[in-house]
C-alpha cells in the first residue's frame, strides 16, 4: 500500500426529501491507494450512501470529493470518464436477463478501452480465476446467487478499475454461497486492489482491512485498524453495535 490518497473526501453531505432525512452529515475520509477500507454500522447509518456517493450513483447534497484529485463533484467533471476506473457490485447482481455471461465484455469495447478479441480473452480469463469459465454462454436465470455475484465482480473488473466498491456483496446470498464470493474478494485484496466494502461480514473485516470505519446517523463515529476497533473499540456506540455481532 501507498502512502498516496486516491479518494479525499471532504465534508461529505446527503439529504433527501427535502432535506428532512440526512442521510451524511458531514462526512470526511480519506482512502489510499491500495488500502482495503471496510465501511460497517447499523442500517441506516449512512453506510451505502456514502459509497454510492464516492461514485455520484447519489448526488451528494453538500461536500466535494476528490478521486486522484480531481474534484468529482464539480460541475465541469466528466462523472462517466471517472466511473471507468471504479468498479462498482451492488447488492443485488444488476445482470443483463437476456444475455450470456459474455455480456460482460460490452462495457470495454463500448469505451474504446479494447478491442472485442481481447475483451473476450480478459472476460475469459477473469471467469477463470472465480471458477465459472465454463458459465461463459449461461444466462444470469441458470446461475445460483454466488455465481451471478462472482460474475458481477468479474463485470467490474472487466474495466481494469483502480478502485473496486463493494455494497453489502454478501447480504442477497444464501450463506453456503458466501463463501466463495468472500474469497474473490480476499484474492483481490491480496492484489493490491484498493477496495472499499460495506458489510456486515465481520470476519471478512478483520482478516482483510487495513482500516475499519464504523458509521452512525451519517457519521463516521470510530475508525482504526481491525484490532483497535474490534478488540478495543473507544466508543460507546461502536461497543454496542459489536457487542451485537460478536
Amino acid at each position: 500500500m501507498t502512502t498516496k490518497t486516491l479518494i479525499e473526501v471532504k465534508g461529505l453531505e446527503k439529504h433527501f426529501g427535502q432535506g428532512t432525512v440526512r442521510a451524511l452529515n458531514g462526512v470526511d475520509a480519506e482512502i489510499r491507494q491500495g488500502e482495503k477500507l471496510v465501511v460497517i454500522g447499523p442500517s441506516g447509518s449512512g453506510k451505502s450512501t456514502f459509497l454510492r456517493c464516492l461514485n455520484r450513483l447519489e448526488e451528494p447534497t453538500g461536500g466535494h470529493i476528490f478521486f486522484d484529485g480531481v474534484d468529482i463533484t464539480s460541475k465541469d467533471c466528466d462523472i462517466n470518464q471517472m466511473r471507468r476506473r471504479m468498479g462498482m457490485v451492488f447488492q443485488q447482481f444488476n445482470l443483463f436477463p437476456h444475455k450470456t455471461i459474455m455480456h460482460i465484455t460490452l462495457a470495454p469495447v463500448h469505451h474504446k478501452l479494447m478491442s472485442k478479441k481481447e475483451a473476450e480473452a480478459r472476460a475469459a480469463e477473469l471467469l477463470k480465476r472465480v471458477g465459472l469459465l465454463e458459465k461463459a454462454n449461461a444466462y444470469p436465470s441458470q446461475l445460483s446467487g454466488g455465481q451471478k455475484q462472482r460474475i458481477a465482480i468479474v463485470r467490474a473488473l472487466a474495466m481494469n478499475p483502480e478502485v473496486m466498491l463493494f455494497d453489502e456483496p454478501t447480504s442477497a446470498l444464501d450463506p453456503e454461497m458466501v463463501g466463495a464470493v468472500l474469497q474473490v474478494m480476499k484474492d483481490l485484496a491480496a492484489e493490491g486492489m484498493t477496495m472499499v466494502v460495506v458489510t456486515h461480514e465481520m470476519g471478512f473485516a478483520r482478516e482483510v482491512s487495513d482500516r475499519v470505519m464504523f458509521m452512525d446517523d451519517g457519521r463516521i463515529i470510530e475508525e482504526g485498524t481491525p484490532q483497535q476497533i474490534f478488540s478495543n473499540p473507544q466508543n460507546q456506540r461502536t461497543k454496542d453495535f459489536l457487542s451485537k455481532l460478536l
